[in-house]
């Protein structure tokens, strides 16, 4: 089909806006992403996601009434209807896909599962243990550098991560583990397979923008369906690694927000038809797993900055919608993501409005559907 319609669904990946009704279940009740970066911060600067209505979506997933609308658009919250709180079972459900059953997490890889890698790829892992990023490698990286053994972790996610110092092992070296370990992987439903590489500077160990995803292969998704059906879809930052590279037309990986940000500008001026789908990574890898507060709120304000350049070129006919994919309070205990509801604005010239309380993330899926004719499913 030909299509001269375009959409634009931008991720701000782990902005929640209050924990979710069954967040007790995760040890979550009481997290709140956006809301407690406001309490640390009340004097925000983000007019134009507050034009959008940024504080009522905190109101309405708190389950408070509001008397008033936004200034220009649509604004609501959606709640998760799938098991986990996971970047991947987020995006997925984004695109159409409910998982009754979360992703497997561990405190500790099994032993065959391990020695199945270290076998395939000759190699021996240092670590298999749960940790922060930042942590593994200043406890494993000085033994890293004598020994040359890639170190294996995990966190609270459905990630098996290995981490290497790229003079050791190079970058393709390092993704060529990783793509054997994600065939193992899969039989233990592990969501996401990352390759952590890092250098040496004065301040230590830093992890580098080489960092690559190897998700666990989606069942079919709204990408399939738009791609199939012969529309453009088009992803930008970490889409590709989510959805394994499948129903992509193009892939634009972005090795920060804004990279991301001017990545959407470039390719919306372009005005050409189809679907673009864009992740912006940082306010999760950055800030919310390192629990910085201060980097978190900046985060905000650099998009809302960006956000009051775009707005403008947004058309009657274009639809686009600015939502999350799970929380990531960085003011909660551990470093973990939290279950939580997330905002759903769609910018436009029509008067503000409300879209309530929307159960379920494939609103989204919907609503793409509906903008390409697709049948709703």
């Amino acid at each position: 089909m030909k299509t001269t319609s375009r959409a634009l669904v931008i991720v701000l990946d782990s902005v929640g806006v209050g924990h979710a009704p069954d967040a007790a279940d995760y040890g979550d009740e009481g997290a709140n992403t956006l809301g407690h970066i406001l309490g640390h911060h009340p004097n925000l600067k983000v007019p134009n996601l507050d034009r959008l209505g940024l504080r009522l979506a905190l109101r309405l997933a708190a389950g408070e009434s509001f008397p008033t609308i936004p200034e220009c658009g649509q604004v609501g919250v959606m709640t998760e209807r799938s098991a986990g709180k996971d970047t991947t079972t987020g995006h997925w459900e984004l695109a159409g896909v409910l998982l009754d059953e979360p992703f497997a997490t561990f405190k500790q890889f099994p032993p065959e599962l391990v020695a199945a890698i270290e076998n395939e790829a000759g190699v021996t892992f240092l670590g298999n243990e749960a940790a922060s990023g930042t942590a593994i490698l200043e406890k494993l990286g000085p033994t890293h550098i004598v020994t040359g053994d890639p170190i294996l972790y995990t966190s609270a996610d459905s990630v098996l991560q290995i981490a290497a110092h790229e003079e050791i092992i190079p970058l393709e070296r390092l993704y060529a583990i990783c793509q054997i370990a994600r065939q193992h992987c899969d039989t233990y439903r592990i969501g996401r397979v990352i390759a952590r590489p890092f250098v040496t500077d004065e301040s230590g160990f830093k992890r580098t923008s080489g960092r690559h995803d190897y998700s666990l292969v989606p069942p079919p998704t709204l990408l399939n369906e738009l791609h199939d059906a012969g529309v453009p879809v088009t992803g930008i930052g970490k889409i590709s690694d989510i959805f394994a590279g499948i129903g992509l037309s193009a892939s634009h990986p972005t090795p920060s927000n804004a990279d991301g940000m001017d990545t959407i500008d470039r390719l919306w001026e372009q005005d050409s038809p189809g679907f673009l789908f864009a992740n912006l990574v940082d306010f999760d890898m950055l800030y919310g797993h390192r629990r910085d507060v201060d980097g978190y709120a900046r985060a905000l304000e650099e998009f809302d900055l960006w956000l009051g350049g775009f707005l403008p070129g947004i058309r009657a006919d274009d639809l686009v919608l600015i939502t999350a994919d799970h929380g990531n309070d960085p003011t909660w205990r551990g470093t973990d993501h939290t279950r939580e509801r997330v905002p759903l604005f769609q910018p436009g010239p029509a008067p503000g409005g409300t879209l309530g309380l929307i159960d379920g993330f494939g609103f989204v899926a919907d609503a793409v559907r509906q903008r390409f004719a697709l049948a709703r499913k």
